[in-house]
C-alpha cells in the first residue's frame, strides 16, 4: 500500500454515525495514485453498505491540498487513467450515484480530479482561501468524468468556460457567492463545521434525506412534469412511513422527532 511514513495512503474513521475518509498523501498533494483510488472506492462501499452510517465526509490530510487530482509520475509511467474506477470513477466518487449523503471538507487546492471529487459531493465546506480548478487543459487533457459536466450544471457558463478553458483558478469564497460551496470557515474551524453540518442533516429522517437526494437528482436530469410525476409515484410509501407517523406525533406533541437510525 502506498504510505507516507508508514500511513496508508487513505485513512477511514467512523465518528458516530458518521464514516470520515481522508485521502493520506500530503508529500505529493495529495494526488491519487491508483491504489489510492481503490482504496477510497472501497471504504465508500463499506459505508453505503453500513446501515448504522447515514452519512459520509470526504477530507485530506495536510493544511496545502485537498487533491492535486491522479497521480501525475504514475500516470507517466504507466499511462493515464489507472485511477479510474470501472463505473465509479476517479476514487470512485466522480461517476458513481452514492445514495447518502456526502460532504467534502475541502481543507486545500482542490484541482483536477480533486475539483472533480468536490463538485460530486452533495454538500461543500471548505477552509477559507482555498483555490478550486481544472487545470487539465495545461497538460492537453480535459476533466471528462464528471468535472466539465457537472460546472455545466452548477456554475453560468461564461464561468464555467473560463475554468475549463483558461484553467483559471476560483476561490472558495467565490464558489460560495456562485453557490457551489456551502459554508466557507476558518481553517482550524473545518472538521468542526463539517461534523455539526453532518449531524444537523442525521437528526432528520434518514429515509427522507435518501429519498429526496434521489428525486433532487434525477430531477436534474428530466423534465418538471415527470420529475413530479416520480415525487407522486413515490409519495404514498413515503407518507406512511414510520418516520413520517413519527414526525406528525412530534409536531403535534411539541416534542423532537426520534427517527430509526437506519434509512
Amino acid at each position: 500500500m502506498s504510505t507516507t511514513a508508514q500511513q496508508p495512503s487513505v485513512l477511514a474513521a467512523r465518528r458516530g454515525a458518521v464514516f470520515v475518509i481522508t485521502l493520506n498523501r500530503p508529500h505529493v498533494s495529495n494526488a491519487m495514485d491508483a491504489e489510492g483510488s481503490y482504496l477510497v472506492d472501497r471504504y465508500l462501499r463499506e459505508a453505503e453498505a453500513d446501515p448504522e452510517i447515514g452519512a459520509i465526509i470526504l477530507t485530506a490530510t495536510g493544511d496545502k491540498a485537498f487533491c492535486a487530482g491522479m497521480d501525475i509520475k504514475e500516470a507517466a509511467e504507466r499511462g493515464p487513467g489507472h485511477g479510474l474506477v470501472p463505473g465509479a470513477g476517479f476514487c470512485g466518487v466522480t461517476e458513481r450515484v452514492i445514495g447518502k449523503p456526502v460532504i467534502g471538507a475541502i481543507n486545500g487546492a482542490a484541482v483536477a480530479g480533486g475539483f472533480e471529487i468536490s463538485l460530486a459531493c452533495d454538500c461543500l465546506i471548505a477552509a477559507d482561501g482555498v483555490l478550486f480548478g481544472l487545470p487539465e487543459v495545461k497538460r492537453g487533457m480535459v476533466a471528462f468524468t464528471g468535472g466539465v459536466q457537472r460546472l455545466a450544471q452548477q456554475l453560468p457558463r461564461q464561468i464555467g468556460m473560463e475554468i475549463i478553458t483558461c484553467g483559471t483558478l476560483v476561490s472558495a469564497e467565490r464558489l460560495q457567492a456562485l453557490g457551489v460551496v456551502n459554508r466557507v470557515v476558518p481553517r482550524d474551524r473545518l472538521m468542526d463545521e463539517a461534523h455539526a453540518f453532518a449531524d444537523t442533516m442525521l437528526r432528520n429522517s434518514w429515509h427522507a434525506i435518501r429519498f429526496g437526494k434521489a428525486l433532487f437528482n434525477e430531477a436534474q436530469n428530466e423534465p418538471l412534469p415527470a420529475a413530479i410525476n416520480r415525487g407522486h409515484a413515490n409519495a404514498d410509501r413515503l407518507m406512511r412511513s414510520e418516520d413520517s407517523r413519527e414526525g406528525i406525533a412530534a409536531y403535534a406533541h411539541k416534542r423532537d422527532a426520534a427517527f430509526g437510525r437506519t434509512p
